[in-house]
């Protein structure tokens, strides 16, 4: 199999960086509940989660794709020589029994 090449562009490369910053985000969120004695709970700094990945989105919306490429569509499996091809009528979740 060969190596799929990652895209490069300013738009790709915002969108790989949301799941570390969510990440992030939640470690510093913890870390501040635990210094603060509790202030900061997850039921109130939720929000901050979902302000990071709405941010993240709309970096990526805006950044230019120059550059952009394509995965590689992946051609469709082909059975081994002498398995007969499957019709229609095989693919019922019963097989051809009671027929």
């Amino acid at each position: 199999m060969s190596p799929q090449m990652r895209c490069r562009c300013q738009s790709c490369m915002i969108r790989s960086m949301t799941g570390p910053a969510i990440i992030i985000t939640i470690g510093i969120l913890i870390l501040l509940h635990q210094v603060h004695g509790g202030v900061f709970y997850f039921g109130n700094t939720w929000p901050v989660i979902l302000l990071i990945i709405g941010i993240f989105q709309l970096g990526a919306a805006l950044a230019p794709r120059e550059g952009h490429t394509e995965p590689a569509a992946v051609p469709p499996a082909t059975p081994p020589p002498g398995v007969p091809p499957v019709t229609n009528s095989q693919q019922t979740p019963y097989g051809t029994q009671g027929q």
